[in-house]
């Protein structure tokens, strides 16, 4: 009878977030009663927990946010043949960058295409890359500890346009990284391709390495769990500051219930965070592939529609406070972006102050934030 309770509590907790984030309850709560019953992991002791955590934080390669410069030697034709979403085949690279002391270094380590949209031909010609490196070949190098981490690519060749997406999107990472550790960090860049099989060198492009899900977790003294059951202890403020942020930067190329572009970070007291990466779909970002999710009554993803738990005007204050606290510091971070073109500067910050514009306006709070939840259904 408990285990029965226990399943009905977790289906409706689903439920509850499927709504909130519009996910077909249906399907949801079908996979849900569905999902394997597991004992839950042994968490290790304070001083093991602590010294992961120390030791995430400190990971080289993210310690600062100089663009780093690498050389990536491959059979790219091959590697960017490889479009299959399901895949998971690798190729042999080369990457070869400067050691702390000047001193060229060169490891050889194992490469492969990924994502799901970007996988495609139809959006991009040179797909985002995975990097799996040997750790002994890399130990006390800018990559030491790293294991298998995303290269965030341009997306198509010849086309400089492509290059700035990255860095617009490296910027969101970085306002996410001013509201909330439980966030992931990020690292420019400067990628210069050559094809192993000619020796040639095919482009120099800004790329973007995305911090990995264990070391996000172990740094905010957690770990990434998959259960949907989970979403049954989703911390509701952590929840409410992700979806403000999405809103912020009009992203909605995201679902909690089908862990797309966002993980779940439980920690030892059971509590789960949601914490949400890949922002090229979003409205600051404005990529020319991007498209809104159907459904929304919208054809731009420039147009916002907040997809967080419905919470009453004073309950969202301390939120809109914390973020009006953000705004003098938005500037600095496309400040620290030099190869950033001004046009995608001042485009970004406009549509950024847009966003301040409906929080200081309580006609447009109650449109934007609560309306839409009484329209759902769900206040």
């Amino acid at each position: 009878m408990k285990l029965c309770l226990r399943m009905i509590a977790h289906v409706i907790s689903a439920l509850v977030i499927a709504i909130a984030i519009g996910v077909p309850a249906a399907r949801t709560a079908a996979q849900t009663q569905a999902e394997p019953a597991a004992g839950p992991k042994p968490w290790p002791d304070a001083k093991t927990m602590e010294k992961r955590r120390a030791d995430a934080a400190a990971r080289k390669l993210f310690t600062t946010t100089d663009p780093l410069a690498i050389t990536l030697t491959a059979n790219f034709k091959a590697v960017q043949s490889d479009r299959n979403p399901e895949s998971t085949k690798t190729f042999p690279a080369t990457v070869a960058f400067a050691a702390e002391s000047g001193a060229p270094v060169s490891v050889d380590v194992q490469i492969r295409t990924r994502g799901h949209a970007r996988r495609s031909f139809n959006t991009c010609d040179f797909a985002p890359l995975r990097v799996e490196f040997p750790k002994a070949e890399v130990k006390g190098t800018v990559f030491d500890e790293q294991r298998a981490i995303k290269l965030g690519t341009h997306c198509r060749e010849g086309v400089k346009l492509f290059e700035q997406y990255v860095m617009r999107e490296y910027a969101a990472y970085r306002i996410y990284n001013l509201i909330t550790p439980q966030s992931f960090r990020a690292r420019l860049a400067k990628v210069s391709y050559v094809d192993a099989t000619s020796k040639k060198p095919l482009s120099t492009r800004f790329g973007l390495f995305i911090e990995d899900d264990d070391d996000v977790a172990e740094r905010n003294g957690g770990r990434i769990t998959s259960e949907r059951s989970a979403l049954g202890r989703l911390d509701k403020d952590a929840f409410t500051r992700m979806t403000l942020f999405e809103y912020m930067i009009g992203n909605l190329d995201m679902s909690l219930i089908y862990q797309h572009n966002v993980r779940l970070l439980q920690v030892p007291d059971g509590v789960v965070y949601p914490v949400p990466y890949d922002f090229d779909y979003s409205g600051l970002a404005d990529t020319t592939y991007a498209q809104p999710p159907p459904g929304l009554g919208i054809t731009n993803v420039k147009d916002r529609v907040f997809r967080g738990p419905c919470r009453t005007e004073s309950e969202l204050a301390p939120f809109f406070d914390q973020f009006r606290a953000l705004r003098a510091e938005l500037p600095k971070v496309y400040e620290g972006l030099p190869e950033m073109d001004a046009g995608s500067k001042d485009r970004a910050l406009k549509y950024l102050d847009s966003f301040y514009k409906t929080l200081d306006n309580p006609a447009n709070v109650k449109k934007a934030f609560l309306d839409q939840c009484l329209k759902r259904g769900l206040m």
